[in-house]
């Protein structure tokens, strides 16, 4: 099975496709539909509260034929946050867990979950911790109330679970570990929390492939003209799989985005 996950930065941007960016990120769209995943996760949507609208759910429809769309929104502030499923194979279940975060984390539309009757497949967009790390406690909070979830799932059935998870684990995981230590995505709390989650039994699956891959990055900051180029980048997102169904996986990868910055799709392909 291939799955497919992707922080797009808005799905009206690539659908509406009307500026050099746009254009990219619809042909990146473009790319992953035809390789026809089983499922395509993903994360910052950017929708109003009330979901896509009717010419959004068209143009989706019509490059991804066939495929049951599930989103989530934030209900706290209207075109922010949010995730979406793209699934060829209708699950027996779809949820919109509440974890218990505090603020307005729960209604930012962060997690879905779908089951099968094999696995649970679930995609997450972590809350950023702020360049002043002010949302940090925040975000503390947010990965143990996350890591208590998945682990909960796990207790009856494997866990895959993929996204933007805000968060380079090592130093190996992004260009300028030094500059960057007290950085939001690169702290100590935050890269603890990554190694708890590990810790209770997942599996970073592009560090199982790939343990000493340097410059294997997901994101590449747009304010700078040169991120990509240099390739001066952070993994940040990420497929994790329980370890239980580690020796499954068969590929892992960052797909190509050509010029275009900020954050690139990766896939998982494993044997279920």
């Amino acid at each position: 099975m291939k799955f497919i996950s992707w922080n797009i930065d808005s799905i009206n941007a690539a659908i509406t496709h009307s500026s050099p960016r746009g254009e990219m990120t619809w042909a990146v769209l473009n790319e992953i539909a035809q390789s026809q995943p089983e499922v395509l996760a993903i994360q910052e949507t950017k929708l109003k509260a009330t979901g896509l609208t009717p010419k959004q759910e068209k143009a989706l429809q019509e490059i991804f034929p066939n495929y049951q769309i599930y989103t989530s929104s934030s209900t706290a502030r209207s075109g922010y946050s949010g995730t979406m499923f793209l699934t060829k194979n209708k699950p027996e279940n779809v949820s919109y867990p509440q974890l218990g975060v505090p603020g307005e984390m729960d209604q930012e539309g962060r997690v879905i979950t779908l089951e099968y009757p094999n696995f649970y497949l679930a995609t997450v967009y972590t809350p950023n911790s702020g360049s002043n790390l002010d949302r940090l406690p925040d975000r503390q909070a947010w990965d143990d109330a996350f890591r208590a979830y998945v682990s909960e799932l796990d207790q009856s059935k494997p866990v895959i679970f993929s996204g933007d998870l805000n968060v380079a684990h090592e130093e190996i995981d992004l260009k300028h570990p030094s500059s960057n230590h007290h950085s939001a995505g690169f702290t100590d709390e935050e890269r603890q929390k990554f190694t708890e989650l590990l810790a209770a039994g997942f599996t970073d699956t592009m560090r199982q492939e790939h343990p000493d891959q340097t410059g294997l990055y997901t994101w590449w900051a747009q304010r700078s003209k040169t991120s990509k180029i240099n390739n001066s980048g952070w993994r940040i997102d990420y497929y994790l799989v329980s370890n239980r169904i580690s020796d499954l996986v068969e590929k892992t990868g960052v797909i190509d985005t050509g010029a275009r910055q900020d954050h690139a799709p990766i896939e998982l392909e494993i044997k279920l």
